[in-house]
């Protein structure tokens, strides 16, 4: 399997100039745990993920160091904590120039990637345009997946997933971080909405695709308001069976 089989699609974004309160919003409003960041050109710039928002002075979490371990460290390790802990803006505490890979990469080098780099998502750009990315989630959506279908992926299923995304994707009712895995016309659906409706909704958008013999739906329901999270009845289902 490689990145384009799995990615999510489409990446939710900020700019550097983007507010921390306003980026911290909209991780919590959408339930995603990073967020990539582009320039006005769209072009991939950065990487802000909740672990930029733990030490933080509004919440009294700042690094408390030591007289010697400062004097260790120097004046400049103290300076760059000082504006993670401090800054307003994304492009003042996010991770510039992440490591990135194509829709090619197969899914052993991401996970040694994810590894060698101790992170937990990879931006997927072709060229200069970022196409999507791909979160230790999604590695756990492809194991579920292969644990229900043995089947590889075909040259038909990539072409039914971008059908379903493309079909989904231009209405507003779209599940945020949507993901769409295909086995011999198999379709699993991963994402979150904020409203019930789009549930049926995504539901008969993949079941209009050409090919798609079944719909799985694990399309996760979210409160924006509380955070509260419910699962599909599906996966509830499947929960309470075993």
């Amino acid at each position: 399997m490689r990145a384009h089989q799995i990615m999510t699609r489409p990446v939710i974004s900020v700019t550097p100039d983007t507010s921390i309160v306003e980026a911290a919003n909209i991780m919590l409003q959408r339930h995603v745990s990073g967020l990539t960041v582009v320039d006005d050109a769209g072009k991939l710039v950065g990487i802000v993920s909740e672990g930029d928002f733990i030490r933080r002075s509004e919440i009294g979490t700042g690094r408390k160091r030591r007289g010697l371990l400062r004097f260790i460290l120097g004046s400049g390790k103290s300076a760059s904590d000082f504006v993670q802990e401090h800054g307003r803006k994304i492009s003042e505490v996010m991770t510039a120039s992440p490591v990135t890979i194509t829709e090619d990469t197969a899914l052993a080098e991401i996970v040694d990637l994810m590894e060698r780099n101790k992170v937990k998502r990879l931006p997927v750009v072709r060229g200069d345009e970022l196409v999507g990315i791909v979160s230790r989630a999604n590695l756990l959506q492809a194991v579920a997946s292969l644990a229900r279908e043995v089947p590889d992926p075909t040259a038909d299923d990539d072409h039914i997933r971008n059908r379903i995304i493309e079909a989904m994707e231009k209405y507003d009712w779209c599940p945020f971080g949507l993901n769409v895995i295909v086995r011999d016309g198999i379709v699993h659906l991963s994402g979150v909405i904020t409203e019930e409706r789009a549930r049926q909704a995504a539901i008969v958008a993949a079941e209009n695709v050409e090919g798609v013999k079944k719909v799985h739906d694990h399309l996760c329901w979210v409160d924006t308001m509380s955070g509260m999270y419910l699962n599909s009845p599906e996966d509830d289902g499947l929960a309470k069976a075993s």
